[in-house]
């Protein structure tokens, strides 16, 4: 099945029951579902980032539910369009959380998840797997926010060594001119600084914007052996492009937030050679257990599915909340706090072949990073 235009085809998910708001959760959970809020891009230029995600997290519930689901609970996403937008995604938290969704799950990108901080914050709502890798979610430790996958600055780390190992060591950086691009461009200059080097250039280009032309000038003048890029797939494709059309022939490598099959669609067979740093195992080889329960739950009933990193994140963050969830079960009671502490009960352990570890001072549950590379024709290989 050809899913390249999947995300940029209107997307639209919801419960199909009337909105839940305020005393009516209670009753609907006594009811037996478990409503999560998730605000993320469905429409615009990082539109497969969120498209995916939930498909893959809702492939994840949706056959969890088949089989009774957590406690004889159903577990159902409500979800919010905010285009990758902060005051879009600080609005949909507002109301996600006045309509008493009982935890936030798979927001999508740094700016946005930072918008909803301090929002979620005051109001006391757990915040699961958000896809970004950002520290400033990390530090200083706020016990609401669970991440599933490693940080931006393990991403860049491993960058900066595969490359400074091959003997590259003149490094720019073309990053989006925002919190999720500073979270990587101090990534790259920290790692590259414990070598006592530092970026060669700098260049930036505006979220959801693909206007890279003068960040091309700027970076292919300074003749650095690779480009490191932290933006999502549209402006990195674009780059590309515009870097080689004007003569440049460094590599490009790229963290796990850029969407990787979203960029090989978008490059074609300009996308040989191309690099991605990922966080999730690959969705492509059946030898990890997780990865054979993603493909068999595709083959169940997942025909809607592209099998790529974004999906197979989503579906690991929805594997490890239904874990959580689990252990927080107490005499049918279902609470906020008990969800924070079943998720920090979990411990070190191996989920479906994936270790994680939480504790009640550690909600970091991965450091896993591993290299992929796009081909000629449109896949992905690591």
């Amino acid at each position: 099945m050809n899913h390249k235009g999947l995300g940029r085809r209107q997307f639209s998910v919801g419960l199909g029951a009337a909105a839940l708001g305020g005393f009516h959760l209670a009753h609907a959970q006594s009811e037996g579902r478990i409503v999560l809020g998730q605000s993320a891009a469905f429409t615009g230029p990082a539109a497969q980032l969120g498209v995916q995600f939930n498909l893959g997290a809702k492939l994840y519930f949706d056959q969890l539910n088949a089989q009774g689901g957590v406690g004889k609970r159903t577990i159902e996403i409500r979800t919010m369009d905010d285009g990758y937008e902060p005051d879009r995604c600080a609005e949909n938290t507002r109301k996600l959380i006045a309509e008493d969704v009982f935890a936030l799950f798979g927001y999508i990108g740094t700016p946005t998840s930072l918008a909803a901080l301090p929002i979620f914050t005051k109001e006391r709502v757990p915040f699961f797997g958000p896809f970004t890798g950002a520290e400033a979610l990390r530090q200083p430790f706020n016990r609401l926010i669970f991440h599933v996958r490693a940080s931006y600055y393990d991403e860049t780390a491993l960058i900066v060594r595969q490359l400074t190992n091959l003997g590259l060591q003149k490094i720019a950086v073309f990053h989006q001119n925002d919190a999720y691009g500073k979270a990587g461009l101090d990534g790259v200059t920290r790692a590259l600084a414990e070598l006592k080097l530092a970026p060669v250039a700098t260049a930036t280009v505006e979220r959801n914007s693909t206007d890279v032309k003068m960040a091309v000038e700027k970076l292919v003048a300074a003749k650095p052996d690779a480009v490191v890029q932290i933006s999502a797939y549209s402006a990195a494709a674009a780059f590309v492009r515009a870097a080689r059309k004007a003569g440049y022939g460094g590599t490009f490598y790229n963290v796990s937030f850029v969407g990787t099959q979203a960029l090989a669609d978008e490059l074609g067979k300009d996308g040989a050679g191309v690099v991605v740093s990922q966080v999730v195992p690959s969705p492509y080889q059946p030898s990890r257990q997780i990865t054979r329960e993603f493909l068999e739950a595709i083959k169940k009933g997942g025909d809607k599915v592209q099998a790529n990193y974004s999906s197979m994140e989503g579906f690991l963050a929805a594997r490890i909340f239904a874990e959580g969830l689990r252990q927080s079960q107490n005499g049918g009671k279902l609470t906020r706090e008990g969800l924070i502490t079943g998720i920090e009960s979990l411990g070190s352990q191996v989920i479906s072949g994936f270790p994680v570890t939480f504790s009640s001072t550690s909600h970091a549950a991965s450091r896993f990073v591993e290299m992929s590379m796009l081909t000629g024709d449109g896949r992905v290989r690591t």
